[in-house]
């Protein structure tokens, strides 16, 4: 059984209502958009766990321009941290309280009402209703010459796709608004297309060029199945400084839970004429009220359903689906790890220790349509996310977990950094990160060769009887020194496994493709995880990145 709280809880929320097209916010007056089903189904298992978490209300500020900068909202979330925790959840009119699913898809922002509309610098604000799911207003704040004033979105700022509710609209109060999202001339530069959104909890997304929502990034993680709940704290207000041509978008935001609070500063540049990538430098600070079990530092939260590993688990007509495919870690003596990720009835939990690592993420390598078949969802257009540390982050753990899932409505896999100090009450940390969003394809002539495809299955010889517990493991290699490689070079492999033997491996060279193909044959001891490691050598130095396998005991 798939956990809600601890992984799917608010792990979608709807980010993208109108999912899978970017450009979907453009409507015709006189239709209203079809939420899909994906999105839909998410949402619906969002609930379970948002309602068993404490809810908060957004900061009040005076509707007087008010000093506002980063050093002010620190201080202001760390006084926050020494008072008790408000769990009130405020009443919604009658109309945004009774929304259902049907209900809420006929509200919509009006494009038309978009905050600088007519700022040069291209950036707009849109926000999203109250209703349905989210019962929780959040503050949406204005900054400019270091003065801070809300923007005071009314219900006159969205579309009622319904004439009965919008009659009862203009008769009740506006409850606020659930979440912001900010456009931008993303693809073209005569259209608008969504650039990042952030709504529920501290979820949030962002696109590169070409890209269509998958998976997501949140301000903390705290708790993530462990023995107790997890605890989502929610950012409750946003603070946007008035944006200026070629510069990027300052935000800011302020986290509370029922643990936590956090100011946090993020700087997104949008792509450019020189850049496919949307990047979000990050400013977390962090003040804690109670004891924290585990914190996770920039997690992520995508899905993998299947691919060439467990394919035969699922009665599909497409190869593979899955909004990332593996995790990548960059340590910092240069050695690159590439963790392809894996979907079973078993709970997939590893931690992967590191000093100061220099990059880890959640990656989507395969940009081929033909590989996922699905001209609906376009998985291959799926963004990857890497974040890059700033600063030195010291020892601590890259924790990747893979919750077993059969629908791919579930995001089921999370990853995150856990610092090795354990969290008190009244400790305050400090996190920087850059957070970039895009393709991040690997490239052709990098210093190491990259992994291309992970596939398993029966181990031996085929069309002879081989014993049920001998796996075969298939690697392929492509790219970087490979590339130039003859196919008589001297090659070694460097492979160990944990929980069983390996009893042979072979690498070749493929000539259809070019890529090098390396095959273990690897005997299982037990029922138990295997885990696996491999990576190619040549006269004694790494030529490719390391692959890490976890195999538990599939059928």
């Amino acid at each position: 059984m798939l956990q809600l709280s601890g992984l799917n809880g608010v792990a979608d929320f709807v980010l993208l209502m109108l999912e899978p097209s970017p450009h979907s916010y453009c409507m015709h007056p006189t239709s209203y958009p079809r939420l899909g089903r994906r999105a839909f189904l998410k949402s619906a298992a969002a609930a379970a766990a948002l309602f068993s978490t404490t809810a908060l209300t957004p900061i009040a500020i005076a509707q007087d321009a008010e000093t506002f900068d980063f050093e002010v909202l620190t201080e202001r979330m760390r006084a926050k941290a020494a008072e008790p925790f408000d769990a009130t959840v405020p009443e919604l009119p009658k109309l945004f309280a009774g929304l259902d699913y049907d209900g809420y898809r006929k509200v919509q922002f009006d494009a038309q009402h978009a905050r600088w509309i007519d700022n040069n610098s291209g950036f707009q604000v849109h926000a999203f209703p109250m209703g349905w799911l989210f019962k929780e207003p959040v503050g949406v704040f204005e900054v400019a010459e270091g003065k801070a004033l809300p923007f005071d979105f009314s219900n006159e700022d969205f579309l009622f796709y319904d004439a009965a509710m919008k009659t009862e609209a203009e008769a009740e109060s506006f409850p606020g608004i659930a979440g912001v999202r900010i456009n931008y001339p993303l693809n073209q530069a005569d259209k608008m297309d969504e650039l990042v959104s952030f709504l529920g909890s501290s979820y949030f997304r962002a696109l590169g060029r070409a890209n269509i929502y998958g998976l997501s990034a949140r301000g903390l993680a705290i708790n993530s199945w462990q023995a107790g709940p997890e605890e989502f704290p929610r950012f409750s207000s946003f603070w946007l400084e008035r944006p200026t041509e070629d510069k990027p978008l300052v935000m800011y935001a302020s986290l509370e839970g029922a643990s936590v609070t956090g100011a946090y500063r993020f700087e997104i540049t949008p792509p450019s004429a020189e850049a496919q990538e949307t990047v979000m430098d990050v400013t977390a600070r962090l003040f804690f009220r109670a004891d924290i079990g585990e914190i996770g530092i920039a997690p992520l939260t995508s899905m993998f359903l299947f691919a060439e590993t467990n394919r035969h688990l699922f009665d599909d007509f497409r190869p593979q689906v899955h909004d990332s495919n593996g995790l990548m870690v960059e340590r910092d003596g240069g050695e690159v790890f590439w963790r392809s990720l894996n979907n079973t009835d078993q709970l997939g939990n590893t931690y992967l220790w590191e000093n100061n690592p220099r990059a880890f993420g959640l990656y989507q390598r395969d940009r081929n349509f033909e590989t996922y078949q699905d001209a609906g969802a376009h998985y291959e257009r799926r963004p990857s996310a890497r974040v890059e540390p700033v600063g030195d982050w010291g020892q601590g753990h890259v924790r990747l977990i893979e919750a077993p899932s059969r629908l791919e409505v579930e995001d089921n896999i999370v990853a995150f950094w856990i610092p090795s100090d354990p969290v008190k009450a009244g400790d305050t940390r400090e996190f920087h990160y850059r957070l970039i969003w895009g393709d991040l394809m690997p490239h052709d002539d990098a210093t190491l060769a990259h992994v291309v495809e992970t596939r398993a299955g029966q181990g031996g010889v085929s069309g002879v009887a081989n014993d049920a517990k001998l796996r075969k493991f298939v690697v392929d290699f492509a790219g970087g020194p490979l590339r130039t490689m003859p196919t008589e070079a001297q090659l070694d492999v460097v492979a160990t496994v944990a929980g069983g033997e390996i009893v042979s491996s072979a690498l070749s060279r493929i000539d259809a493709n070019g890529a090098w193909r390396l095959a273990l044959d690897v005997m299982i001891d037990g029922t138990g995880p295997v885990e696996l490691k491999a990576n190619v050598a040549s006269s004694g130095r790494t030529i490719t990145e390391t692959w890490l396998y976890q195999w538990r005991g599939q059928a």
